[in-house]
């Protein structure tokens, strides 16, 4: 054998033998978090509580009078208008206005969305000064601002603002529900569910995977230890007190303008200012789970700036615009779930050090079997951390399996397994995204709204959506 095969062999095998290393002790360590967190969802749960009912709800006290619907828009011309037509009539009979967010330059939407505005006046367009796209926290504040001048203009009061994007189908229960939650609670977030049409299955299919689990169990165990909720900013409602408060803290501007994520911070800090925030999973009279379900993206590269923007957001923006909760104004259960949101560049290191393990593996076994190499083999300790790794991902696929067969059926459920490794490709992809879009931030100090597109397909969406099962 010569010397450069010697050498090469001895490379591939101590990077496969560190490369494993690493990758082990990094998932058994978010493994283990993860476990810790499910065992708190299986002690904290109440088995024999019955399903909750809006008729249950509906009969203790309610929020009466108008609600405001914000809906931010930027080239939204191919799926705003069957939106607002489906949320006119599924809240038919309810009393609310709906604020329309748009720009002087994005003359679709205005074409599109002006008759509908015209003829019915529970439509409120709402035209900023500034050119598009700004930020949606941006936008949301004129919103904010033209509902304000609505309220001294009309002499009335909103009692509560309800969140939504353009894309988005909701239920005809969902303000009754509001309304009733909103008597107790300062916020109330409800489940979100992504739209799976033919043909859509993987990348779309991992949102609804990742969306059944995280609202069918880490939301539902964050409201029963009290930590703060974040908000998705859809399928979400705040007192009109409570947006008055946020409003004051900072300057007369609910949303922060210069964040990719103003939802996530906006409910994280209705906790840090003492404000209860519930999350309701209910069924109304006909034994529909009350949900707001909306489009996501089919493709890949699409996929990745959505999460990059979240990742970039959440974790390394909302980093610098939060910090981290000090001992005054909460517990460690509160900086846990902060740590839980801010892991996701972590993670994504990590998932990528378990591939390169995986090539490198292979590589090693390529050379055994044509070159003869000696065999790969593991010490002790590392077969011990590969097998509780394997292990906890084992786990961590069957709770997600598990989910998604709850929210979607038991063939969802299936396909939820490989899923995951579309899920780990995005991911990776979007952290690597997110620290450049992070960097870039901060060195021109401009953010702007890069919004995820929506297509005529989307509409499609809604009559090929699976019921929802079960959350």
């Amino acid at each position: 054998m010569g010397l450069s095969v010697a050498g090469l062999e001895m490379l591939v095998a101590l990077a496969s033998h560190e490369l494993m290393l690493f990758a082990s002790v990094g998932i058994l360590l978010i493994g283990l978090d993860d476990l810790f967190f499910d065992i708190l969802w299986f002690v904290t749960r109440e088995r024999r509580r019955p399903v909750t009912h809006l008729r249950d709800m509906a009969g203790a006290k309610r929020v009466t009078g108008p609600l405001a619907v914000f809906v931010p828009a930027w080239d939204e011309a191919a799926v705003l208008p069957a939106m607002i037509r489906r949320t006119l009539s599924a809240w038919a009979g309810e009393d609310f206005r709906l604020y329309i967010g748009c720009y002087p330059n994005d003359a679709a939407t205005l074409f599109a969305v002006s008759p509908l505005v015209a003829a019915d006046p529970r439509l409120r367009l709402v035209i900023g000064e500034a050119d598009g796209p700004t930020t949606k926290g941006d936008n949301l504040n004129r919103l904010w601002a033209a509902m304000g001048a609505d309220e001294r203009i009309e002499g009335f009061r909103f009692s509560a603002i309800v969140l939504h994007d353009a894309e988005d189908v909701v239920h005809r229960s969902e303000l009754a529900l509001y309304r009733a939650a909103l008597a107790r609670h300062a916020m109330v977030q409800i489940p979100v569910l992504p739209l799976l049409g033919h043909g859509r299955q993987w990348i779309a299919g991992h949102y609804a995977d990742e969306f059944a689990e995280a609202h069918g169990k880490d939301l539902a165990l964050r409201a029963r230890l009290g930590a703060p909720l974040p908000s998705a900013g859809v399928g979400c409602a705040l007192t009109r007190n409570a947006m008055a408060l946020l409003s004051l803290k900072r300057g007369g501007l609910p949303f922060r303008p210069d964040s990719l994520t103003e939802d996530y911070e906006l409910g994280i800090l209705v906790g840090t200012h003492g404000l209860s925030a519930a999350f309701v999973a209910a069924v109304d009279d006909a034994g529909d789970w009350i949900v707001s379900r909306g489009a996501f993206p089919a493709y890949f590269g699409a996929a990745i700036r959505q999460k990059a923007r979240w990742i970039a957001g959440i974790a390394l923006a909302g980093w610098d615009h939060l910090g981290w909760i000090g001992p005054e104004e909460g517990s460690w259960i509160a900086r846990w779930m902060l740590w839980r949101d801010r892991r996701a560049p972590l993670a994504a290191v990590v998932l990528l050090a378990s591939y390169a393990a995986l090539v490198a593996g292979a590589l090693a076994w390529s050379g055994h079997m044509l070159l003869g190499w000696r065999a790969p083999a593991a010490g002790a300790m590392l077969q011990m951390l590969l097998a509780a790794s394997a292990t906890l991902l084992l786990w961590r696929l069957g709770l997600r399996g598990h989910f998604a067969a709850r929210a979607y059926g038991w063939k969802q459920g299936l396909w939820a397994i490989p899923r995951a490794f579309v899920a780990n490709l995005v991911a990776m992809a979007a952290a690597r995204k997110a620290v450049v879009d992070y960097w870039r931030m901060r060195r021109s100090g401009a953010v702007v709204w890069d919004k995820t597109r929506h297509s005529e397909s989307d509409i499609a969406l809604v009559a090929s959506a699976v019921p929802v099962r079960g959350l």
